[in-house]
C-alpha cells in the first residue's frame, strides 16, 4: 500500500484514485471508417446538409466542400470550403484546408491542416458512411465532437436526411446538436462555381 507522509496527500490520492476508471471510461473510442474510399472518385463537389460545426462555420448558409487532387499526387487533397455567414446574402467565407490521406484506412483516413504552422499536426477527419454511389457521405472524428452530413446535391428526401441523421446516433454523437444547413440555388448571391473551386 501506498503511503504519504500527510492526511491531506493521502486524500488527494485516493481520490485520484478513484476517478481513473470513470477519466478511462470517457476517453474517445475509436471511430470506424469504411473499408474504402476510391480517393478520385470522391473528388469533386460535396453540398453540406447537416453538421455538428466547428464555431466558425456555426451559421453557415449554402456549404459546399470541394476537392481536388493536388497535382502529381494521390494522397494530397486539396480542399475549399465555402459558405455565407449568417444568411444567403450574408458574407462569403473560404476556407482552404489540405488533406492528407493516411497510410492506413484505404482511403478513408484522412488529416487535415488548416494553417501553416500546424506543422505536422493533422485534425482528424473520418470517412464514417458512404453510399454505393459516392452521392452522400458522413464525415466524423473520434471525439463526436463534430460531424457532416454531406451530398453531391443541395437537398435530399426527407426519408434519405432521416436515414442519415440515425446513422450519426448510431456513431455516438447527440443529434439534438446537428444543425441542418440551409441551402437554396439559383438565385443571387449564391457561391458560384468559381468561388469554390480548390
Amino acid at each position: 500500500m501506498l503511503e504519504t507522509p500527510f492526511p491531506f496527500a493521502r486524500c488527494v490520492l485516493v481520490a485520484c484514485l478513484a476517478v481513473l476508471p470513470f477519466v478511462a471510461s470517457c476517453a474517445s473510442a475509436p471511430m470506424a471508417t469504411v473499408p474504402r474510399v476510391d480517393i478520385p472518385r470522391f473528388m469533386g463537389d460535396w453540398y453540406v446538409l447537416g453538421a455538428i460545426p466547428a464555431e466558425q462555420e456555426a451559421q453557415a448558409f449554402n456549404g459546399v466542400e470541394s476537392y481536388r487532387l493536388r497535382s502529381g499526387t494521390d494522397d494530397v487533397i486539396e480542399t475549399t470550403y465555402v459558405f455565407r455567414d449568417g444568411g444567403f446574402d450574408g458574407e462569403l467565407v473560404k476556407l482552404e484546408p489540405v488533406g492528407y490521406v493516411d497510410e492506413e484506412g484505404d482511403g478513408a483516413r484522412w488529416g487535415m491542416k488548416f494553417w501553416w504552422w500546424q506543422g505536422p499536426f493533422r485534425l482528424e477527419y473520418l470517412v464514417v458512411w458512404l453510399d454505393a454511389d459516392y452521392t452522400r457521405t458522413i464525415i466524423g472524428r473520434s471525439k463526436r465532437d463534430y460531424v457532416w452530413i454531406m451530398a453531391r446535391t443541395p437537398e435530399l428526401p426527407e426519408s434519405e436526411w432521416n436515414e442519415l441523421v440515425r446513422v450519426v446516433g448510431e456513431l455516438g454523437y447527440d443529434t439534438t446538436k446537428l444543425r441542418r444547413v440551409p441551402q437554396r440555388w439559383g438565385s443571387a448571391p449564391d457561391v458560384s462555381p468559381s468561388e469554390r473551386t480548390p
